[in-house]
């Protein structure tokens, strides 16, 4: 129980201290399980459903967004790279996500 608790607290304390980097968080999160899914679906292990790459992508861009805009109002602790790096992936990724719509057309 103690390991659950301690998962817990952490939520809770990025929640009530860095709000905006705990919605970056979640969104990414969000990109992550969808694109898995996504993934999954072009190997051929589950069926292929676009509706999941586009909310992915759709994910990514807000996230990658947010990223980019959070940092120029209150520049984080962080080197300027990683976040850079962060952003850039996010709209790879996306990007990548909604080339590859176009085999559904």
């Amino acid at each position: 129980m103690r390991p659950w608790q301690f998962w817990w607290r952490s939520l809770v304390f990025a929640r009530q201290y860095n709000p905006p980097e705990f919605v970056e968080h979640l969104m990414l999160l969000c990109t992550m399980t969808l694109g898995v899914r996504w993934i999954l679906g072009m190997i051929g292990m589950l069926t292929l459903n676009w509706p999941y790459q586009v909310l992915s992508a759709s994910f990514a861009i807000g996230s990658a967004v947010s990223m980019g805009i959070r940092e120029m109002i209150i520049p984080s602790p962080r080197p300027r790279i990683v976040v850079a790096f962060a952003v850039v992936v996010a709209f790879s990724y996306a990007l990548f996500a909604f080339i590859d719509l176009v085999r559904y057309y």
